[in-house]
């Protein structure tokens, strides 16, 4: 992309009323919709869904179709890819969708107690090797911020066409007993036809063309974790 069009995202993404950019001064300082999201910006009081490293915010969108009685909130640090997301929002009406532009590891100052009820985490940053295992947005230190503002049944989506991943948070799972919903190694081989399957982004399409498989887990927190929290 070149820099002439990402600055004229940049320039575009501040006309859209739901995008929302905070910084660590931000975070730290106090969000004003901290625990207030779904009565002061959606204007309801339906459950909170998040896509967590949201891209062009493909699921994030996908989903606030399927599920117009849900609000749905897109978080990723990078701008012009959020842009796409913002406009077909804004294209499509979509009253229940907004994004944060910000770092995921400040997420826990963005919403209050039990302000959330489900994550999506989609095709994330692997972080292969195992010295940059805890940053992975479904180990056991991102699950440990998530239970800081999330109900305690909260239910976690993994879509990843990585093999470390996958496995890693089936290590999490076991370890920690949280109980999986969902598991498959290969969602489009086995015909999966629920969000996993009925949803894809720009990568994954890229992906898919050159045969790989795409790996999806959905589990539930264990309330007994949760309590420790």
């Amino acid at each position: 992309m070149g820099q002439k069009n990402k600055l004229r995202k940049f320039a575009d993404n501040l006309t859209f009323d739901n995008l929302f950019q905070f910084s660590y001064e931000d975070a730290v300082n106090g969000i004003a919709l901290k625990g207030k999201w779904a009565r002061e910006y959606f204007r309801n009081d339906n459950d909170i869904v998040l896509e967590l490293g949201c891209g062009k915010g493909e699921y994030t969108i996908g989903l606030a179709e399927l599920y117009p009685n849900k609000n749905f909130i897109g978080i990723d640090i990078k701008g012009a890819r959020l842009w796409k997301g913002l406009k077909t929002a804004k294209e499509k009406s979509l009253d229940n969708v907004a994004f944060i532009r910000s770092r995921i590891n400040l997420v826990d100052l963005f919403f209050g107690k039990n302000e959330v009820s489900e994550i999506w985490v989609t095709f994330p940053d692997p972080h292969a090797r195992d010295t940059k295992a805890k940053k992975r947005l479904t180990s056991p230190e991102f699950i440990g911020r998530y239970m800081r503002f999330c109900k305690k049944d909260l239910i976690i989506n993994l879509k990843t066409d990585n093999i470390i991943v996958f496995e890693s948070t089936l290590d999490t799972i076991e370890e920690y007993q949280h109980k999986i919903l969902f598991k498959s190694y290969d969602v489009y081989g086995e015909g999966i036809t629920n969000e996993a399957g009925s949803i894809q982004t720009f990568y994954e399409q890229k992906w898919l063309e050159y045969g790989t498989k795409i790996k999806y887990l959905k589990f539930k927190l264990n309330p007994e974790v949760y309590k420790k929290q």
